[in-house]
């Protein structure tokens, strides 16, 4: 697999092109800087044969002594046995989009350029404290529940099973895209067992987190953690739920007794929430659906399927800074538990990462920079990138690039390509850092600290490269990069072992560069 080849030398891409030489046409669509650094070794390692090539060597020799005792197989019977492998081959599968770091990272302007190209989109898991920000045709639009590939008229939109959703905000989103002349409500799909984030979820988070004091979370005070509480404690209200009012109601009552009976003084009008939810029924019943069949359904038929993930994989339940975590798994296990499908369907898992790192609210982050010093590296970070939260308008938070988190994420999550966002606000800087391994004591890390106190006390090891001043928003290809700028681009590929396909150069939906398939190791 070429996320498995690489080994650069000079931070070239000598090893890469053992893999990518094999297409020609791949080959050719690199640009004139790639090939060169691909080709600086003369006395490069002969590459080892991958998995497929010793299957045929071994298929070949089965074949021969096959021939030998007389029982081959016949010419008639392979060539049918090859032709129904050829008919049974999926053409395509369930592409993932995530967040690689703390999240923000862009991964909706890759999935609105992406959604282009399919006809189903889908969210998974989180719900209204996720943000994305798209710009296109002068307009900016904001997502929280939907799918940012609502922007592809042809696309059907899915909020999935595993996702929660405060339906008032849902409407209000739709509205919004309405008054921006993008009328969607005929494509969105919501799944019947996603569960309802209600207003009382809201005021439970925000009492919870105001208890906490200065041991807060940092969370967005949607009622996204009570939401999920509520699911696990097996008294939630489903969307599904909605399509029986009497039924509705009854779980509705029976939850509201008990989160009042859960925070004494916490007052719900119930029948005041029960005549809105009455009031909406029918129309969020016109949207809701299967969509576990749906989205089966859809694959079988051969439609193309994105999945737009939330958050991030360091905000994960499990694999994240826990407890400064969100309430669900934004990685890529939500994609099968938040969509209903099996792992055999994913295809193409795509990391998004910016080219330095940001985080929202608390909790730890080793390559942090101070962000308020005038004239500091921080300040450029968060003044030049625009860095406040979609959702929560607050600051983000600025740091370094950091490569060990980078790995523990694409361990977890497989990705076979990057989204290297933002690049452009690197550009001014007379030097950029890489956080490049953790130090703790005289130990070198080799994963991700479990324990926060561990974390707290790590030390990070930097490497630097020289920075560039050329605008780089109007570049197209890797060639019309900067040398300075490609160099950190294959140094990020090199020590993360996984090909850097798309490079964000601006703020608008086309200020991006596509390195192609050959930079893509589900493709090649």
């Amino acid at each position: 697999m070429f996320s498995r080849s690489f080994g650069f030398g000079k931070r070239t891409a000598s090893a890469a092109a053992a893999t990518v030489a094999a297409s020609s046409v791949g080959y050719a669509s690199m640009s004139a800087n790639e090939q060169s650094s691909m080709c600086e070794k003369e006395s490069a390692p002969t590459p080892q044969p991958s998995v497929m090539e010793m299957l045929t060597a071994i298929r070949a020799k089965v074949e021969s002594l096959e021939n030998a005792i007389g029982i081959a197989e016949s010419s008639d019977t392979a060539s049918a046995t090859a032709a129904a492998a050829t008919e049974t081959k999926k053409p395509y599968g369930i592409d993932v989009v995530l967040g690689s770091q703390w999240g923000d990272e862009g991964k909706g302007k890759l999935v609105d350029m992406l959604s282009q190209e399919y006809d189903v989109c889908a969210r998974v898991a989180g719900g209204s404290n996720a943000g994305h920000t798209i710009v296109a045709n002068g307009k900016k639009y904001k997502f929280h529940l939907l799918p940012s590939g609502i922007l592809n008229d042809k696309a059907m939109c899915v909020v999935g099973n595993g996702v929660v959703v405060h339906l008032p905000s849902f409407l209000n989103e739709v509205e919004s895209l309405r008054a921006q002349g993008i009328d969607a409500e005929d494509r969105i799909l919501l799944s019947d067992r996603a569960h309802i984030v209600f207003d009382f979820h809201q005021a439970v988070d925000g009492i919870q987190e105001g208890k906490l004091g200065r041991n807060k979370i940092g969370t967005t005070k949607k009622g996204i953690g009570p939401a999920y509480a509520s699911k696990i404690s097996r008294n939630g209200v489903r969307i599904g739920d909605l399509k029986n009012f009497e039924f509705f109601e009854m779980r509705f009552r029976e939850l509201a007794g008990s989160q009042m009976r859960a925070h004494p003084g916490m007052e719900i009008d119930v029948e005041g929430q029960l005549a809105y939810y009455r009031s909406i029924a029918a129309r969020i019943g016109a949207m809701t659906t299967d969509t576990i069949e749906y989205t089966n359904e859809a694959f079988s038929s051969g439609k193309r399927i994105l999945v737009e993930g939330a958050n991030a994989t360091m905000l994960d339940i499990d694999f994240g800074t826990y407890p400064y975590v969100t309430s669900s798994n934004p990685s890529i296990g939500s994609v099968l538990t938040g969509l209903g499908v099996s792992p055999e369907k994913i295809n193409g898992i795509y990391g998004t990462t910016k080219a330095y790192c940001t985080r929202v609210g608390e909790g730890p982050f080793p390559t942090e920079l101070e962000r308020e010093a005038p004239g500091s590296v921080g300040e450029h970070l968060g003044l030049v990138g625009a860095e406040w939260g979609t959702t929560t308008g607050r600051a983000r938070r600025v740091g370094w690039l950091d490569v060990p988190q980078m790995k523990y994420s694409t361990l977890i999550n497989g990705f076979t390509a990057l989204n290297l966002t933002k690049l452009d606000v690197l550009t001014g800087l007379p030097e950029v850092k890489i956080g490049k391994a953790y130090k703790h004591g005289d130990k070198i890390l080799t994963s991700m600290p479990g324990c926060l106190k561990t974390m707290s006390e790590t030390e990070v090891i930097y490497e630097t490269l020289p920075g560039w001043t050329e605008d780089i928003s109007k570049a197209r290809t890797f060639d019309d990069l900067p040398v300075n700028a490609q160099n950190y681009v294959l140094r990020v590929q090199e020590l993360l072992g996984v090909p850097v396909r798309w490079i964000g150069c601006g703020a608008n939906r086309l200020d991006m560069i596509d390195r192609g398939d050959a930079w893509d190791s589900s493709r090649s």
